[in-house]
């Protein structure tokens, strides 16, 4: 099974400078994906005629299609129409159905286009016109010796709408493509190179067109099955099959699938079991009701939270005993105990959970270092806790903890109120 190569290659100074972020990039390479194409490069290139020329040709190297995305408007930095024609030693011309599409959009406002706009409907002699119903900006099409070159405006809704109604169609008639399949497993609790070494078994014994890709993110991993094959159900067969030994291996550790977050998981189990909760954050200082709150229907479960910043709201406030704060300190076991408990009584809910530490980058002490945070669970079944030991950069701590908290619940809960 022959795999078609894809290079996605972005223009423009702005980019490199930080001023835009490229998002067409991502796009593009999902919609590929969808249509059996493998990206296997992407380029971000200044609007310079060498260095886009230079790009081209190791583009043309490695992959048989190669999108192009902006420097198609109508100043004096927007090169691609002129890079292109040189590189395909072809001239400029009026492409007749460019300027009709350019006509056509300034009619309906009613404006007429200046000469410097009719010229965006100058194309390079031997390329064919991509329709652009959004813009004054035509796509092109290049077709030579086996590889195909596209060229698209790089403003993203122009660019999407020429993908979707024109060019994908177009690749899926141009070549012989196979599916390709994926399935994201997520995971919580093992850190990637503990994973790493818990599946080099599994991976070891994939079959050859299925391939397992690591994802860390923050307290997390995401697992990326994919499959490519010629039958799309039988790679559905076959991504399920594996799915079904991950599950086996790892257990608790899959948290959920595809695009459901930690903080939605954890939500559905709560609103599927009716259970409440309620937070008390000191160090996370409010991230994680953040995060909870962010899911539509969130009030069905979470009942609310304190932020017991200071000793003095952690003891008028919430309650903690004085005695626990001047003995053990904030970022302690038994104070992170009682906060938890003692938040889950105020709020007369199923759950309390509960974080303090050190987020940084000051803080520390002799034996508590920057990055120590404990979190803890409590129903009135049991109370859990975990000693975190994160990093120096204070907003990492913030948002892993407060993930971590959230794999807690979902792994501290009666195990009926899991499944």
């Amino acid at each position: 099974m022959k795999v078609t190569h894809a290079h996605i290659i972005t223009i423009g100074d702005e980019i490199l400078y930080g001023q835009i972020v490229d998002t067409n990039s991502q796009w593009i390479g999902i919609e590929l994906g969808k249509i059996g194409v493998k990206v296997v490069k992407k380029t971000s290139v200044g609007d310079t005629e060498k260095e886009i020329l230079y790009c081209l040709g190791e583009a043309e190297k490695n992959s048989s299609i190669i999108i192009i995305t902006g420097g198609l408007g109508p100043t004096p930095d927007d090169i691609t129409r002129n890079c292109l024609a040189k590189y395909f030693d072809c001239e400029l011309t009026i492409n007749d159905e460019a300027l009709s599409d350019l006509l056509r959009l300034y009619d309906k406002y009613g404006k007429k286009p200046t000469e410097k706009n009719r010229r965006q409907a100058m194309l390079p002699s031997c390329c064919s016109a991509i329709s652009n119903s959004l813009g004054t900006a035509s796509g092109m099409w290049f077709d030579r010796r086996g590889k195909v070159f596209i060229s698209l405006p790089g403003v993203p809704y122009e660019m999407k709408l020429m993908m979707t109604s024109h060019v994908i169609p177009k690749l899926k008639k141009r070549f012989s493509l196979p599916f390709i399949s994926h399935v994201n497993i997520n995971t919580a609790g093992l850190a990637e190179t503990t994973l790493a070494k818990k599946l080099e078994k599994f991976q070891r014994a994939l079959p050859k067109h299925i391939s397992l890709a690591f994802l860390p993110r923050l307290g997390e991993v995401r697992l990326r099955l994919t499959a490519m094959g010629e039958s799309k159900l039988d790679l559905k067969n076959n991504l399920n099959s594996q799915v079904k030994k991950l599950e086996s291996i790892l257990d608790n550790c899959i948290y959920s699938y595809d695009e459901v977050s930690i903080e939605m998981k954890v939500g559905n189990i709560l609103r599927s079991k009716k259970m409440t909760l309620a937070v008390a954050e000191s160090c996370t200082g409010g991230y994680l009701s953040h995060l909870i709150t962010t899911v539509p229907g969130s009030s069905d479960y979470f009942l609310g939270s304190i932020i017991p910043y200071s000793y003095d709201v952690k003891m008028r406030q919430l309650g903690v005993k004085p005695e626990t704060l001047e003995k053990y300190g904030a970022v302690s076991e038994p104070t992170i105990i009682e906060m938890a408990n003692i938040v889950r009584a105020k709020f007369n809910t199923d759950i309390g959970v509960a974080s303090s530490g050190i987020a940084g980058p000051g803080g520390a002490t002799a034996d508590k270092a920057v990055g120590m945070i404990w979190i803890a669970y409590s129903d009135k079944f049991r109370t859990v806790t975990k000693k975190l030991q994160l990093s120096d950069d204070r907003l990492i701590n913030i948002q892993w903890a407060s993930r971590a908290l959230l794999n807690l619940i979902r792994i501290s809960l009666p195990i009926k109120a899991r499944k």
